[in-house]
């Protein structure tokens, strides 16, 4: 039986799995997470990643897209079909295909191997920093449910509804509609949201937060309407089209 103690130390350190069949390198990723004050665990198969992906131990994810048995994208179908816990892809250096594939299919965000280890603790810290998972609310202090037309977002519970059924979205989805709907008609530039969002400065050639867009608008559709709730402004950024009262 798991003590409060036990429970509290969970709650502080989070669990990372780590799906990748380089036990080297799994090695040196996990001894450098546990510096960084995470908690790895590494599995080597795509089936152990997705049976894995189940336990409330793992807060995060690390994917690498090269696996024996299984592709990284097969799994990542497999655990976003039953968890919504983040996934921090591994894609091959230069593989636009990969990142854009990755992000289509639910990951979080990617990170190109070799890389280094600060950055993949960065990415890490940035991605759990979105998906709340250390937040502590009280039904006194919960935070307000925004809602939008058909679309309706919980902030507390970190869910999207449209017409009252759940739609599944990624940690940065999510903090983007959400980021959307306190500014409504006001353009955001990538910079702002890269920045906003990612937790990492703009660089012109990451393509990530038009991926992340393009996802979130295909998932959220359009107004009841029929108008668009996104609007690209072309050269600068995005803007959040509030309905017509």
């Amino acid at each position: 039986m798991v003590s409060e103690a036990e429970n509290a130390v969970r709650r502080e350190t989070p669990g990372v799995l780590i799906v990748d069949d380089d036990r080297d390198l799994c090695q040196q990723i996990s001894e450098f997470l546990r510096d960084d004050g995470f908690d790895p665990f590494a599995v080597h198969t795509g089936i152990e990643g997705v049976e894995s992906s189940l336990s409330d131990r793992y807060q995060i994810i690390i994917l690498d897209v090269m696996l024996p048995d299984m592709k990284g994208f097969d799994v990542l179908r497999g655990i976003r079909s039953q968890t919504r816990t983040p996934v921090l892809m591994l894609t091959a250096k230069g593989s636009d295909y990969d990142r854009i594939l990755g992000l289509e299919l639910g990951a979080d965000d990617y990170l190109p191997k070799p890389f280094n280890p600060r950055e993949l603790t960065a990415r890490l810290a940035a991605i759990l920093r979105r998906s709340g998972w250390q937040q502590q609310t009280s039904s006194a202090m919960r935070p307000p449910v925004l809602r939008s037309d058909d679309l309706e977002l919980d902030v507390a519970a970190r869910s999207v509804k449209r017409s009252n059924e759940d739609i599944k979205v990624t940690s940065a989805e999510f903090d983007l509609l959400c980021f959307f709907f306190k500014s409504p008609g006001t353009v955001l530039t990538r910079d702002v949201l890269v920045e906003a969002i990612l937790d990492r400065k703009f660089s012109p050639f990451d393509r990530s937060i038009d991926l992340h867009i393009s996802n979130l608008r295909r998932k959220i559709g359009t107004h009841t309407n029929g108008s668009e709730r996104i609007r690209s402004v072309r050269g600068i950024g995005y803007l959040y089209v509030w309905p017509p009262s």
